[in-house]
């Protein structure tokens, strides 16, 4: 069974106090803090770009887990395994061929529609070039992209289920991903599963019981009045639901 481990998302911390916010969820027990960078293309949405990321790692020595929300993670990987990410999430559907994507109102999304749905070239680069750097590799799925594309689960060591349509935070848990999380844990027993997006005491036994065992918490924490607290009361109930 999967130890849980709860990565606070700083999407939703406050920029103007982030040091004092990284201290609230650190005293609240955070296993590491989840990144958030958007290029504005594969999601409509900018944020985080190197310098902060490299600001960030100067302030907490807790694992930064960085989520690469942008169409060209060959490009990037190395730079922010340089600045300072411990893990490294780019998404399947980014390293796919054109052809085997299809763009949503709300983003990309990837079927069991065709034989060869990658990049070879751009997906062994992107996962070579985040081993290179000795850090965790991992590949995100968007809400409406099929379990069975992630035909390279033996390659990474987590993979990332989105809970709401990347580029935004403050969305709604989609729960239709529940059955999905279940799949891929099926998948790999071994695997780290993680949720982001909603994720909060209503939603993660859900997904707790479906077999994720990394939780991204943004809102749930850092807008409640007492994030450490929060963060806290989110474990309680996430162990709770372990193994069930």
């Amino acid at each position: 069974m999967k130890k849980i481990q709860i990565a606070p998302s700083l999407l939703a911390a406050d920029f103007a106090r982030l040091k004092d916010e990284i201290q609230k969820v650190e005293a609240g027990g955070a296993d590491m803090l989840h990144v958030d960078v958007m290029d504005g293309h594969f999601v409509p949405n900018l944020a985080i770009g190197l310098g902060t990321v490299e600001s960030i790692r100067k302030i907490t020595k807790l694992p930064l887990d960085l989520h690469l929300m942008i169409m060209t993670p060959e490009k990037f990987a190395l730079d922010f395994a340089d600045a300072g990410a411990d893990s490294i999430t780019f998404h399947a559907e980014a390293v796919a061929q054109d052809y085997a994507r299809k763009y949503k109102d709300r983003g990309y999304s990837m079927q069991l529609v065709c034989k060869d749905f990658y990049d070879r070239k751009r997906l062994d680069a992107t996962i070579d070039a985040i081993r290179r750097k000795g850090k965790k590799a991992a590949v995100a799925i968007n809400p409406d992209t099929d379990a069975e594309v992630l035909e390279f689960i033996d390659r990474v060591d987590m993979v990332l289920a989105m809970t709401v349509w990347p580029g935004f935070g403050g969305q709604k848990f989609i729960e239709s991903v529940v059955p999905k999380v279940a799949k891929l844990r099926k998948m790999s027993a071994t695997i780290d599963i993680e949720v982001d997006g909603g994720v909060d005491l209503e939603s993660v036994g859900k997904a707790v019981a479906a077999g994720a065992n990394v939780l991204v918490a943004g809102t749930s924490v850092f807008h409640a009045p007492d994030p450490a607290a929060a963060l806290r009361r989110l474990r309680e109930k996430a162990e709770a639901s372990h193994g069930v």
